[in-house]
């Protein structure tokens, strides 16, 4: 007797997926864009969101009665999860990993170009203007990471490399193995003004909305960068805004906005300290084709009956830290 093999359904938008030819004799392997989604997802076991930002999947309890994964390939699943969604048994994944290095590379390449004053050097040569000056060491220098999950560890492991002391801040208060006291969401306001970089790479949940308000912006170190990898909407855009052109903030390098793509009239866009890029930083060397792999392992196991691991708590809406091991263990 044949047994039916699952429906997995992957959602592509305008780049092609590619990799998954190893589950072709595995499952009954489905790939549509957006307008062919709802005609297949009530068979839809299990659905793989290669296009990751897209809008196309809503209210999928609904839609697809048969669902029991959902695989994200990006970190963030803000898009994604619904209460409906959270209170279901669907199983939600998403890129746990793939995206930690990447990001903290990007985050080391901005501190130090702003440490090093390079985007004045980048002004200077253009006019031929040969300036000397003294810029700031990178050892030494006090980083908060807003966000204790792969991302803002990696983050600190990497800055702390070039000698950068640096605290992290989680949604709450304990003791990492690596990073020693992770601050709790409560300390931020007086995290902040101790500071010289603070580096957002928390997800978007209704927790972290806004964290970086207005007063806790007041608050951060006069003179002192910004760097956000996160989710736009953590960050009040007005009031850094603000904050940057009276001169409390130094600068900035956002990598995620409020609205995306970033509106061609926002004042961002003409301050020289400020490095705008469009949602770019893990978008290096082999990361579609590590993505896909990914999934590949992770459908494996699904098929096994196997655990999938990490798993998103959809009640957080991102994947918990694991907890740290006993003393003497």
């Amino acid at each position: 007797m044949t047994v039916a093999r699952p429906r997995v359904t992957v959602l592509e938008g305008d780049v092609p997926v590619q990799g998954l030819e190893p589950l072709q004799d595995l499952v009954d392997l489905v790939v549509v864009d957006a307008a062919g989604l709802p005609a297949v997802l009530p068979s839809t076991e299990a659905l793989f969101l290669w296009d990751f930002f897209s809008d196309a999947a809503p209210d999928l309890v609904a839609r697809a009665p048969r669902l029991r994964w959902v695989h994200v390939a990006a970190a963030g699943v803000d898009h994604l999860v619904t209460p409906e969604l959270a209170a279901s048994e669907v199983v939600v994944t998403n890129a746990h990993g793939v995206f930690d290095r990447r990001i903290a590379e990007y985050v080391l390449a901005c501190v130090s170009a702003h440490l090093k004053d390079l985007p004045a050097t980048w002004a200077d040569q253009p006019a031929r203007r040969w300036r000397t000056r003294e810029t700031t060491d990178l050892a030494d220098r006090s980083v908060l990471v807003v966000g204790a999950g792969g991302v803002g560890r990696a983050c600190a492991r990497l800055l702390g490399a070039v000698g950068m002391r640096c605290r992290l801040l989680g949604r709450t208060a304990r003791t990492d193995p690596e990073h020693g006291q992770v601050l709790g969401a409560d300390d931020l306001a007086d995290a902040v003004a101790e500071a010289d970089v603070v580096v957002m790479a928390a997800p978007l949940t209704e927790q972290t909305e806004g964290l970086l308000s207005r007063q806790v912006i007041a608050r951060m170190r006069p003179g002192s960068f910004l760097v956000n990898v996160g989710r736009g909407r953590t960050v009040d855009q007005a009031a850094l805004t603000e904050a940057l052109l009276s001169g409390h903030l130094a600068g900035a390098a956002l990598d995620t906005f409020v609205v995306e793509p970033l509106p061609a009239d926002d004042p961002l866009w003409d301050l020289p300290q400020v490095l705008v890029s469009p949602h770019t930083s893990s978008r290096t060397g082999s990361w579609r084709a590590e993505l896909a792999a990914q999934f590949c392992r992770l459908c494996r196991r699904w098929v096994d009956g196997q655990p999938l691991s990490p798993v998103v708590d959809t009640g957080l809406g991102f994947v918990p830290a694991a907890p740290a091991p006993p003393p003497g263990s």
